[in-house]
């Protein structure tokens, strides 16, 4: 990149074209992390279980991978097109999710308005979380071609941070917008309204975001059907192996975060901390972020980005293990070291988690360049599309079909359970360890550095 270019009008700074609108395009649809915080009141408002409207949330994880998956090849041609895709549709879905909760709440136990929530947060609302997610990721790593890690980890970890960042601000709107003498069943109207102020704010955000979004000048994508080779004969200049590794340690690193993340304000009460939830959800969140922005940030230095994978699945597997072993769930309450213990997983897992996702597109850009890297990484995102319907949905089977149901001041929790999903995520992490190791190959500049290395001996 030239000089004119680094130190050039806003048109050419990599800050303003790349970084700024990545953290709003990431920042607003990051927030559908938040479903947990609003999922039992909507359930409330239009009388149906919170295990029905739970759906919703695990419909927009598989939508978002999928329409990534299928979309892929819209981003790499077009990042406008793509960043306005996502803007409408995120934008729409929220505010027709807000009205199915407004309609579900005159029409109490409507399958229209199940439906309805389903479609437009999960379909809807999902195609826009491919499509937004994608985006601005190739774009960061083109400005920033030095420290792609550092680009795509502060975008990715605007998208966990959504949580932290939002959460107080949702909370706040739902007790300040519910209107005295209009509650059923104890809930106030806010929830509906919430939504459709919200689905005005992202739009503008997005929308600024789509605007600013603009790859370097000296940047060309080929044209012509013939232009570019197709992606598997992209994937196909390393052994495939080395892709389906890839794949599979990123599906069980969601799958195994999702899984604990989803128990996470359970366990958090088991160990005698009910009253330190909201304050523990924050800091798991800020290490969530963390992990998006250091473990990429990290990376950077390294000669081979999957270094950086095996690092999170051994962190990861002793903390587990220890967990396991010292039975810290089901015994940390009134034992210090053991909550310690427990803790350290949580906010492990968590970081190991935001890490993986950061990490991905790169890693992808090192073993295959950068000319089909959307594409690429939208098809690997299919592996977040299958571990959204798996993960938390395989620890709430484990958890209802093992050990034992007891009253906990009065909450109704299952220490035994909760444990008994850390035997699941173990052996996972230990597979994704196994695949890091002895599927997913030495990048080309490891390989290099490494001869270079025995050469000087």
């Amino acid at each position: 990149m030239s000089e004119n270019k680094k130190q050039g009008g806003w048109r050419t700074n990599k800050w303003i074209r790349a970084a700024i609108p990545a953290l709003l395009l990431h920042c607003s649809i990051g927030t559908v992390y938040c479903w947990s915080i609003f999922s039992q009141e909507i359930a409330d408002y239009i009388g149906f279980t919170k295990g029905a409207t739970e759906w919703a949330f695990s419909f927009a994880i598989f939508f978002l991978g999928m329409s990534a998956a299928f979309l892929g090849n819209v981003v790499e041609k077009d990042i406008h097109k793509s960043s306005l895709i996502a803007t409408i549709c995120f934008a729409a879905g929220m505010a027709g999710t807000g009205f199915f909760i407004y309609y579900g709440g005159q029409h109490q136990h409507s399958a229209l308005a199940l439906i309805g929530i389903y479609v437009c947060y999960g379909f809807i609302m999902g195609i826009g979380l491919g499509t937004g997610y994608l985006s601005p990721v190739k774009t960061l790593m083109l400005w920033f071609e030095d420290r792609k890690g550092l680009a795509t980890g502060l975008a990715v970890a605007g998208f966990g941070a959504a949580k932290a960042i939002a959460s107080p601000i949702m909370q706040s709107m739902l007790g300040g917008l519910s209107s005295a003498g209009s509650e059923i069943n104890g809930v106030g109207n806010g929830i509906w309204k919430m939504f459709i102020i919200l689905a005005a704010v992202y739009f503008v955000m997005m929308f600024v975001g789509h605007l600013l979004l603009k790859k370097p000048d000296g940047w060309h994508e080929p044209q012509g059907k013939d232009a570019k080779p197709s992606i598997i004969s992209v994937l196909k200049t390393k052994p495939i192996t080395n892709y389906i590794g890839i794949w599979l340690m990123f599906y069980i690193n969601i799958t195994c975060g999702l899984a604990l993340i989803s128990q996470e304000k359970m366990i958090v009460k088991c160990v005698g901390l009910a009253a330190f939830v909201g304050v523990i959800s924050t800091v798991s969140a800020i290490f969530n972020a963390g992990g998006r922005l250091g473990f990429s940030a990290w990376a950077d230095t390294m000669k081979d980005r999957n270094t950086i994978y095996k690092m999170i699945f051994v962190l990861s597997i002793v903390c587990t293990g220890l967990v396991i072993v010292t039975g810290g769930i089901k015994n940390g309450e009134g034992n210090v070291l053991l909550t310690i213990l427990v803790l350290a997983l949580i906010f492990v897992v968590n970081a190991g988690y935001g890490g993986g996702f950061s990490n991905v597109p790169t890693l992808l850009s090192d073993h295959y360049g950068m000319g089909s890297i959307s594409a690429i990484h939208g098809i690997t995102l299919s592996a977040w599309a299958f571990a959204g319907l798996t993960g938390n949905q395989m620890a709430t089977f484990i958890v209802n079909h093992s050990g034992e149901w007891i009253d906990h001041a009065g909450v109704k929790m299952n220490p035994i359970g909760y444990q008994n999903v850390l035997y699941f995520t173990v052996v996972l992490y230990i597979l994704a360890l196994c695949f890091s190791l002895f599927l997913v190959k030495p990048t080309d500049k490891a390989l290099a550095a490494k001869q270079a290395k025995q050469k000087a001996k």
